[in-house]
């Protein structure tokens, strides 16, 4: 049997010890020896909301996991006007590998904690490790199937089921440890403009579906940034997940 390596064992690095993305993120398929060389070249830090943490064209020297908060995912085109294409959220792995240049711009929506790493060394271990590089490939994956789940919700679902699927989104996330079921609280970690960028919908739209919501008893607004969900299986038929 597996015996997980806690805040008590001294193998592991100072760093790393209560770090629950070590266990959940692709940190977990290194060995207590990778670790300790990871750490070596690794910096916690955190980010304040509206930071930028990779622009779209940067050159890619450095990776990082997301240990909390959320960081917003955008596309740029040609002539300045942006689209919000994902969000990360603890224990995601922020970077592309196997890439000199980012194509993406990634924000910070909320404080972040980040701990990042030089992309050298991340890839020399990428080649001396193959469940890191399966992690990695599993997270992409995992990415794929959420676009494409994305895809169907901005194609399909009306502007109801769109924010009621965003406020499931960020509440299945909001505490990465637990099952969501029954009540759970949260604030919004997006604008409502970049809700709506997010959803294809309007600010108004967004506002009329969340004041619907509240009033069909599924939710409560306070201080127009914190939800409460009084029933996620509610919402999850709402939102038709």
């Amino acid at each position: 049997m597996t015996i997980r390596q806690d805040i008590h064992n001294s193998e592991i690095p100072a760093l790393c010890r209560s770090c629950e993305a070590r266990h959940r993120g692709v940190c977990g398929a290194l060995t207590t020896d990778q670790l300790v060389e990871l750490s070596r070249h690794t910096t916690k830090r955190k980010v304040d909301p509206g930071t930028v943490l990779v622009s779209d064209a940067d050159t890619i020297d450095s990776y990082a996991n997301v240990l909390a908060g959320v960081v917003k995912l955008t596309k740029t085109l040609p002539d300045g006007r942006q689209q919000i294409v994902g969000l990360q959220f603890a224990p995601d792995f922020l970077g592309r590998p196997f890439k000199h240049e980012s194509s993406i711009t990634a924000e910070a929506a909320t404080p972040v904690r980040v701990c990042a790493f030089p992309k050298k060394s991340l890839d020399r271990m990428i080649e001396q490790a193959p469940e890191l590089s399966h992690r990695l490939h599993l997270q992409a994956l995992n990415e794929l199937d959420e676009a494409r789940d994305w895809m169907l919700m901005l194609g399909r679902k009306t502007a109801s089921e769109r924010v009621a699927s965003f406020l499931h989104l960020i509440a299945r996330h909001s505490d990465p440890e637990a099952e969501i079921s029954g009540e759970i609280s949260f604030d919004l970690p997006l604008t409502r403009a970049d809700i709506a960028d997010f959803l294809g919908l309007t600010i108004e739209t967004v506002s009329r579906q969340l004041t619907k919501l509240r009033k069909d008893g599924l939710i409560t607004v306070e201080n127009n940034r914190h939800i409460t969900v009084f029933d996620v299986a509610r919402l999850e038929r709402r939102a038709n997940v």
